[in-house]
């Protein structure tokens, strides 16, 4: 049994791609009026802050950001789907009623963790409209999602993982491929 494991980003290339979504975020949203960020747990939660920081260096806005957690709205979780979903583990300070909405994740994959960002929303409020924002696509999707700002797509088979870690959690920013052959 091998393993092998290749950097697809380094510290720069994160903070460039990051500069570059924040860009596009703003050309696309006309700006900063009525916008928010909604990070998905956990590693989407300070891609989004570092998104805020960099458009409020930009436009001199400092743009709302809440944390999302989509653990209960999971479809693998169905034994759960019934109980109550705790709304606690969200933090949200503000309303998403009539704003847009930019969902920030760190690699997508199927599309079930945007699909259960999804449900948690709009069982929050309605905004205006919602924009998918990820670091790494990486393809494979199941549902019919893509997202609207794209670090890097990057090909991989199902056998391939992504690991995306961040200084915030990881002690250090760098995404990299890795496989276990047999």
């Amino acid at each position: 049994m091998s393993y092998y494991k290749k950097q697809l980003m380094d510290a720069s290339s994160i903070k460039r791609a990051l500069t570059r979504i924040s860009h596009e975020i703003l050309e696309k949203n006309k700006g900063t009026e009525k916008l928010v960020l909604v990070g998905i747990k956990t590693r989407g939660v300070p891609l989004a802050y570092r998104i805020g920081e960099k458009i409020n260096e930009i436009e001199g806005v400092k743009i709302p950001v809440g944390i999302l957690d989509i653990t209960m709205y999971r479809d693998d979780l169905r034994a759960f789907r019934d109980q109550s979903k705790d709304k606690k583990e969200c933090r949200l300070p503000f309303s998403i009623e009539a704003k847009k909405v930019v969902l920030v994740d760190d690699v997508l994959y199927t599309g079930r963790t945007a699909r259960a960002a999804l449900d948690a929303l709009i069982d929050m409020g309605r905004p205006r409209f919602i924009q998918l924002a990820v670091l790494i696509d990486r393809g494979h999707k199941e549902l019919p999602i893509r997202a609207d700002y794209v670090g890097k797509n990057v090909p991989t088979s199902r056998s391939e993982e992504v690991a995306v870690n961040l200084l915030e959690i990881d002690g250090e920013d760098q995404v990299d491929i890795e496989k276990q052959e047999k």
